[in-house]
């Protein structure tokens, strides 16, 4: 009977040292969860620390700087791809997290500055239209690694509620996408088309042989974004950017663009741009 007691007896010990070392397994603390995005404005790259259960940071920017800010900002020495990593302490326990970001050329435009001064920074990137251009008189384009830019001058209105079309060759490759009469030498495989200054402006990828316009909607959203907007003079002028992640292409290195101005009702093209017959408007985004 001692001998079924003293063997019941080692089983529970053996079992409770199993539950003891695996209870100790599961209670190992991992550290804190580490992560962060990033928002790049020209060279300057601002992180947003989502980490979690960190007490301190330090953050190796990729280019021999160093902070210990929660969530700094950098400002990087010149375009390139960098690495930088965030390392997370709490409890002596450090993790790490990284990202690759690429920083190109810088741009001067801001939308949220009430002001469209900065547009006499560009100076490269400028068409001006002749007498076959209608309601458009002078468009600009810039870029930067998010975003490129767009300025137009027209002689309109806001209140018009014009409709415009941005037929955009964004993988310069005039052997696909439909060809228009709206400008020569592009394939345009994206269409933009709504009220831009009214909150609405649909996307559309071309799918079709090129002298079919045939497109498909897309649901992507945040694509674009409209700043200041000024009418002076008989003019109405203003600007706006295009996000260059969400629409197929512009990620590369460059893109032609070809614009309509379209009445309200769609009764009478207002406005072609560049010129009809003239080559498409070309940003070259190799700088």
């Amino acid at each position: 009977m001692k001998s079924v007691k003293y063997i019941l007896y080692s089983i529970i010990a053996v079992i409770n040292l199993f539950l003891l070392q695996s209870c100790k397994k599961d209670a190992v603390d991992p550290g804190p969860d580490v992560f962060f995005s990033t928002s790049i404005d020209g060279y300057t790259v601002t992180f947003n620390n989502q980490s979690e259960g960190a007490s301190s940071y330090r953050w190796d920017f990729g280019d021999g700087t160093t902070s210990t800010e929660q969530s700094p900002s950098h400002t990087y020495p010149g375009k390139g791809k960098y690495v930088p990593t965030l390392y997370a302490t709490a409890n002596g326990i450090t993790n790490e997290g990284s990202t690759v970001i690429r920083i190109a050329k810088s741009s001067a435009v801001k939308l949220n500055d009430n002001s469209l001064s900065d547009w006499d920074t560009v100076t490269h990137n400028v068409r001006t239209s002749g007498p076959g251009g209608g309601i458009f008189r002078v468009g600009k384009m810039d870029y930067d690694a998010e975003n490129i830019y767009f300025y137009f001058e027209l002689a309109s209105a806001e209140a018009n509620g014009d409709i415009f079309d941005f037929y955009m060759d964004t993988d310069n490759n005039p052997g696909s996408g439909l060809i228009t009469w709206v400008a020569t030498g592009s394939g345009n495989d994206v269409l933009l088309e709504g009220v831009i200054l009214g909150g609405w402006f649909g996307m559309f990828y071309h799918n079709g042989p090129q002298n079919s316009f045939t497109w498909d909607f897309q649901t992507e959203t945040g694509y674009y974004e409209t700043g200041t907007v000024v009418e002076e003079g008989g003019l109405l002028k203003f600007e706006g950017k295009l996000l260059r992640s969400k629409i197929k292409g512009l990620t590369g290195k460059g893109f032609k663009l070809g614009m309509t101005a379209t009445k309200n009702d769609w009764s009478a093209t207002l406005g072609i741009f560049p010129d009809p017959g003239t080559p498409s408007f070309f940003l070259d985004m190799t700088e």
